[in-house]
């Protein structure tokens, strides 16, 4: 393999790695909540619609892991846990701001290309020899 390959290599590896962190809706949401200032667990509940107590404790201990967010337990009773965005986290609000700005300035077109799409290749429709839209027919092999 040569070196500009293993460079590219690398870079995809990079990328997916990152991705497979922050690419979910919950990390982005909660890295952009936390974009605000330091939340407890159970601001950041009431403010991320949708989110089970579960899936926001997974999702901030993998933050956690990566160096995204520190969280800082506090000896009171009931105990007290805030979460902020280290260094690292706030470098990620620049993209993920970025994306949510396109998302928002983009969403009709999307929804306009889905629907074009849709009526395009509707499940009646054959795709491809063996295909519809609805469904992929069984093989003949």
């Amino acid at each position: 393999m040569s070196p500009s390959h293993k460079h590219v290599r690398g870079e995809c590896l990079a990328v997916r790695e990152v991705l497979n962190r922050v690419g979910d809706k919950w990390s982005v949401l909660i890295v952009a909540r936390l974009g605000d200032g330091t939340k407890r667990f159970s601001e950041l509940r009431r403010m991320i619609e949708g989110i089970s107590q579960r899936m926001l404790t997974l999702t901030l201990k993998g933050l956690e892991r990566d160096g995204l967010i520190t969280r800082t337990v506090y000896p009171t009773i009931p105990p007290r846990v805030d979460y902020q965005l280290t260094k690292l986290g706030r470098g990620l609000l620049v993209p993920i701001t970025g994306l949510a700005n396109w998302a928002g300035e983009n969403r009709q077109k999307i929804q306009d290309a889905r629907e074009k799409y849709d009526a395009r290749y509707s499940k009646d429709r054959p795709l491809a020899a063996g295909m519809t839209a609805g469904r992929i027919a069984k093989s003949t092999f």
